[in-house]
């Protein structure tokens, strides 16, 4: 699995948390993630993402910052080890290698399909797609799991944890056995973003590679 499709999960995976409703859900957890949500419009945060195989060997270490503008945008900066941004305009989303000069983009269903993202589009309740289940509250976090109802979703099992700063922790396991964890500090609700942070800088870029 390359970087950039991992990369692409997990932002599906936190734009999931980030979005969608779950008045339906019942529990502790559960609980603080529709509180989560409320009146969420924008959020930035600094992150540390682990990539681990099936055998829960680390691959990589990665840290960086997130930014978030509803309905649909976002913006993932990594700073290690590969230098790379993730901008999803609303349509499409570009991931640009800083190294490199290039710019692979492809449409935003297509790229993040099979991931939770792909619900962004859809108003229906969380539960007509995912298993919704509670689970023990540790390291100081109340955590909820997701199961997706979909026999072919490419992401086999998400677990949020919250704690004092809202989402705190979150753990995505994939069909191949391999895991993201992702865990959020410094982070801010609803300030102003500029709408240049979901915008391709063009002039940075030699070349243009597009996947549709």
């Amino acid at each position: 699995m390359n970087r950039v499709t991992m990369s692409a999960r997990a932002l599906g995976a936190v734009l999931l948390a980030s979005l969608l409703p779950v008045a339906a859900l019942a529990g502790e957890g559960a609980q603080r993630l529709d509180d989560y949500l409320a009146g969420l419009n924008s959020l930035r945060a600094d992150f540390v993402q682990y990539t681990f195989n099936a055998a829960r060997t680390q691959m990589t270490e990665s840290h960086g910052r997130f930014y978030l503008q509803r309905p649909g945008r976002f913006r993932w900066e990594y700073d290690d080890p590969v230098a790379q941004v993730i901008i999803a305009d609303g349509k499409r989303v570009y991931v640009h290698d800083l190294e490199l000069e290039q710019v692979t983009h492809q449409s935003q269903e297509r790229a993040l399909r099979g991931t939770p993202a792909l619900l962004l589009a859809s108003a229906a309740p969380i539960a007509e797609h995912f298993a919704v289940s509670e689970l023990p509250s540790t390291d100081g976090r109340d955590w909820v799991a997701l199961r997706p109802l979909a026999a072919d979703a490419e992401v086999e099992r998400i677990e949020l944890g919250f704690g004092p700063a809202g989402l705190e922790s979150l753990i995505m396991e994939d069909g191949f056995g391999q895991s993201t964890r992702l865990d959020f500090s410094a982070a801010t609700r609803n300030l102003a973003l500029e709408s240049e942070l979901f915008e391709i800088d063009r002039s940075a870029v030699d070349d243009f590679l597009s996947f549709d």
